[in-house]
C-alpha cells in the first residue's frame, strides 16, 4: 500500500493555510504584523460599504500612501486583485520606500500569475528593509513553488533568524525538510507552526504525514483528525485519515473517508485510488 506523497501541496491549499493564519495584508507602514495570503476570499473586505469607508479616508488625505495600502489590502482580501494592484501602485508612487506596499503588491502579482514582477517587488521590499520577515516568507513561497528549494529554504531560514512570529516560515521550512526526508526536523517545524497558529489545519496535516513516514500511526492519526476538525473541507486530511483506517484494516471507515476526500476534490488521485481499493467494503 502506498503512503500518500508528502510532496503534494497545491497552491490553493498552501494559500488556505495562510488565510487561516493571517487576517490580511499589512495595513500601514507603522505595523509589524506579517503580510497574509488571502486565497480564501473574504468578500466582506471588498464590500461596497467597507471600500466606501476606506475611500472616504483617502479622500480626506489623498497624499497619504498608507490609505491606499489599507484599501489595497481590503481589495485583495475581497478578491478584487486589479483594484488592489492599482492601490498598491499609488501607495508606492507616493512613497517609493514603502516596503510593505512592495511586499503586498508582490502577493497580488503572484495571484495574478506575474511571478517575475512578484519577485522584483519582493526583492525591492527586502532591499529597502532587510529585516522585513514577511517579504522573505513571500519570496520563499514563490521560490518553493518554482522548485527553487534551496533559495526558498534560505528565505524561510532568514525569516526565522529574524525571530518571526509568522507560522508560515516554520510551516514552509517544514515542508522542505519533509520533501527531503528529514522528518524529525519537519515535525519540529510543524509543531512550532502549530504553537503560533493553533487554528490552522495544514501544519497538523503536514506533521501527520511526517509521523506516518516515521511509522508513528497513532500521532499521525491524531494530527489528521485535528486537521479535519479545524478544516472539514481539507480533502488531503480526509484521505490521510482514510489511509490510517486502511492500514488498520478498517476498510469501511477508510472507504467513507476516501469518499469524502473525493467529494471535496475529485482530482485528488490518492483519494480516488484509495476509494477504488476499499469501495467494496461499503458496497451492497
Amino acid at each position: 500500500m502506498n503512503a500518500i506523497s508528502v510532496k503534494r501541496r497545491t497552491t490553493m491549499r498552501d494559500l488556505a493555510l495562510t488565510a487561516a493564519l493571517m487576517s490580511g495584508l499589512v495595513l500601514a507602514s507603522c505595523q509589524s504584523v506579517p503580510t497574509g495570503e488571502f486565497n480564501n476570499i473574504d468578500k466582506a473586505q471588498g464590500s461596497t460599504e467597507n471600500i466606501s469607508s476606506l475611500s472616504a479616508v483617502i479622500q480626506r488625505n489623498p497624499q497619504d500612501p498608507e490609505g491606499y495600502n489599507v484599501r489595497g489590502s481590503a481589495y485583495g482580501r475581497g478578491g478584487q486583485y486589479q483594484a488592489a494592484l492599482k492601490d498598491f501602485d499609488t501607495a508606492i508612487q507616493l512613497n517609493p520606500n514603502f516596503y510593505q506596499a512592495y511586499s503586498n503588491r508582490a502577493l497580488i502579482q503572484r495571484f495574478l500569475g506575474n511571478q517575475a514582477a512578484a519577485l522584483a517587488d519582493y526583492n525591492r521590499s527586502i532591499q529597502i528593509n532587510s529585516n522585513y520577515d514577511a517579504a522573505y516568507i513571500g519570496r520563499g513561497n514563490l521560490y518553493r513553488k518554482a522548485g527553487q528549494t534551496q533559495q526558498a529554504f534560505n528565505d524561510f531560514q532568514k525569516a526565522i533568524q529574524l525571530d518571526t512570529t509568522d507560522a508560515r516560515a516554520y510551516h514552509n521550512r517544514g515542508l522542505i525538510y519533509q520533501s527531503q526526508g528529514q522528518h524529525k526536523f519537519a515535525i519540529e517545524d510543524f509543531s512550532t507552526a502549530i504553537s503560533l497558529a493553533p487554528d490552522a489545519a495544514e501544519p497538523y496535516n503536514g506533521r501527520g504525514l511526517s509521523y506516518l513516514a516515521m511509522n508513528d500511526e497513532d500521532n499521525a492519526f491524531s494530527d489528521f483528525n485535528m486537521a479535519i476538525k479545524l478544516d472539514g473541507k481539507n480533502a488531503e486530511a480526509w484521505a490521510n485519515q482514510a489511509l490510517i483506517y486502511e492500514r488498520r484494516g478498517d476498510k469501511v471507515k477508510a472507504s467513507k473517508a476516501y469518499r469524502e476526500a473525493v467529494h471535496l476534490d475529485p482530482t485528488y488521485q490518492p483519494a480516488k485510488d484509495g476509494l477504488s481499493r476499499t469501495a467494496s467494503a461499503t458496497a451492497g
